[in-house]
C-alpha cells in the first residue's frame, strides 16, 4: 500500500506490507479522517503534543466527534496527509519553513540534522550533559570491570617463534585482541542506544523551541524505562546469536582453517548485524516518544526506515564518524598519562604482544572515555532522534502537527 501521508495511520494493518486486496484510492483534497482503514482492533490515533503537554483532541467533521488523544501525543496521525500535487521542497507561498525551534519544520537536509543535533545540546547542555555523564560513567565502568575480570589473560607471543608456531601465536593474538573488543562494543552500543532513546524525549522539545530539565525528562523517561532495558536486551540477544552463529563454526574446527572460517563468518555476522542495527534504530524513539511497546517499536522503526536504509545508514555512519574523532582527540591525552605510569603496557606494545594493562591505566583511561563519551553521546542520539523525526516528517507530515503544537500562526487546530 502506499506509505504516502493521507492513505492510512502509520501501524496499520496494510501499512506494515499486509495487502488488504482493495486498490487505493485518492483522498479528496478536504482531509478526511481514516476511520474506514482502520481495523476494529486499533488503538485510537495520537495527535503530535510534546512529552509532558495535555492532549489536543482534533474535532472530526459536522456531526461525528473526532479521535481521541493517546496517551503519548506522539503517536501516528491518520489522515494528515499534504495537500495534493504539493512537491515537498515547495513552501507553501513562497514562504520559508516556520522554525521555532532547532530545526525548520520541513524535510532536512544532512547539515540541518547535524547542526540541529549540536544545537540541542547547547540549548539544554545542563540536561544533556546529566543524562550522558551517568550513561557514560555506568558504561565505563562496566567496560573496566568486563576488561578486568571476565576476559582470559592475554597471550603470550614469543619474538623468536618460527614457521607453524609464529602463525599459530599470531591467530591466537589477534583472536584474543578482538575478544577484548567485544564487552566494550556491546556495552558501548547498549549505552548509544539507551541515550539515543531518552534524548528523544529533549529533541522533542528542543524542535517545538519549548525548555525542560533533567527532572522534567527522568519524569516523561521513567514509566518507560522497564519496557526500554527489555527492548536492548531483546536487540543484544539478537546480534549476539547472529554473532554466534556466524563465527562459532570456525572456532570448533580449529586451527587456521578454522580461524579463517571464523573471519569470514564473523563479516557476514558484522553485515547482517549493521543491515538490522538501522533497520530497528529508531525502535527506541518510538518506543518513548510514541508509547509504543517492544514489538510494536520494532514494526515501527523497520516501516520508518523501508525504502531509507542508505540515507540512514550514510547519515548514521557521519555521525559516528564524527563522534569517533572527537572521543579520539578527547581521550588521546589521557591514554598518553596512562601510558606513562603504566610502563610495562606500554613495553608489551612495543614488543608486539597483547598487553596486560595494570589499574592505573584502565582508571586514567576511563575518566578520559568518560569524557569522550558525555560529549559524543548526544551528537550520535541526537542525530538519531532528528532522523526519526525528520522520517515522520517525510512520511506522515509530522511538521504540521508540530507547528500546530508550536503555535506557529496559520497552523491552529481546525476549528478553534
Amino acid at each position: 500500500m502506499n506509505d504516502s501521508p493521507g492513505w492510512a495511520s502509520p501501524g496499520s494493518a496494510p501499512s506494515d506490507g499486509e495487502n488488504s486486496g482493495k486498490p487505493p484510492v485518492s483522498e479528496p483534497p478536504e482531509r478526511a479522517h481514516a476511520s474506514s482503514k482502520w481495523s476494529q482492533n486499533q488503538p485510537p490515533a495520537a495527535q503530535w503534543s510534546s512529552p509532558g503537554q495535555g492532549p489536543t483532541p482534533t474535532p472530526g467533521p459536522p456531526g461525528r466527534p473526532g479521535p481521541q488523544q493517546g496517551p503519548g501525543g506522539w503517536g501516528p496521525v491518520p489522515g494528515q496527509g499534504r495537500p495534493p500535487g504539493t512537491n515537498w521542497n515547495q513552501n507553501y507561498g513562497g514562504l520559508p519553513a516556520a522554525k521555532p525551534g532547532v530545526i525548520p519544520l520541513r524535510p532536512l537536509g544532512v547539515g540541518e540534522i547535524l547542526d540541529g543535533a549540536v544545537s540541542t545540546a547547547r540549548a539544554h547542555w545542563r540536561t544533556v550533559l546529566g543524562l550522558t555523564l551517568a550513561v557514560a560513567v555506568v558504561a565505563e565502568v562496566a567496560q573496566l570491570a568486563a576488561t578486568r575480570f571476565l576476559l582470559p589473560e592475554p597471550t603470550t607471543i614469543d619474538p623468536h617463534a618460527t614457521g607453524t608456531e609464529a602463525v599459530n601465536q599470531a591467530l591466537d593474538s589477534m583472536q584474543s585482541s578482538l575478544l577484548s573488543l567485544t564487552p566494550p562494543l556491546i556495552i558501548g552500543q547498549l549505552a548509544t542506544l539507551l541515550t539515543t532513546a531518552v534524548l528523544a524525549l529533549v529533541a522533542s522539545r528542543s524542535v517545538l523551541g519549548r525548555p525542560t530539565t533533567l527532572g522534567d525528562t527522568w519524569a516523561e523517561a521513567r514509566p518507560r524505562l522497564l519496557s526500554l532495558c527489555g527492548l536492548l536486551g531483546l536487540l543484544i540477544v539478537m546480534f549476539g546469536a547472529i554473532t554466534a552463529v556466524g563465527v562459532l563454526p570456525g572456532v570448533l574446527l580449529g586451527g587456521g582453517g578454522g580461524a579463517a572460517l571464523a573471519a569470514l563468518g564473523g563479516l557476514a555476522a558484522c553485515a547482517v548485524t549493521l543491515w538490522l542495527y538501522i533497520r530497528f534504530i529508531f525502535a527506541g524513539p518510538a518506543l518513548m516518544l510514541e508509547r509504543q511497546g517492544i514489538g510494536q517499536s520494532l514494526r515501527r522503526s523497520a516501516k520508518l526506515t523501508n525504502g531509507s536504509w542508505w540515507r540512514i545508514f550514510g547519515i548514521s555512519m557521519l555521525a559516528w564518524l564524527l563522534s569517533m574523532i572527537v572521543a579520539m582527540i578527547i581521550a588521546l591525552p589521557f591514554t598518553a598519562i596512562a601510558m606513562a605510569l603504566d610502563s610495562s603496557s606500554f613495553d608489551s606494545i612495543l614488543n608486539g604482544s597483547t598487553p596486560d594493562f595494570g589499574w592505573s591505566y584502565l582508571i586514567v583511561s576511563g575518566i578520559g572515555g568518560v569524557i569522550a563519551s558525555a560529549v559524543t553521546y548526544p551528537l550520535v542520539g541526537g542525530v538519531t532522534a532528528l532522523l526519526y523525526i525528520d522520517q515522520r516528517i517525510r512520511r506522515e507530515a509530522l511538521d504540521l502537527e508540530l507547528a500546530r503544537a508550536a503555535g506557529v500562526p496559520g497552523h491552529a487546530n481546525p476549528g478553534s
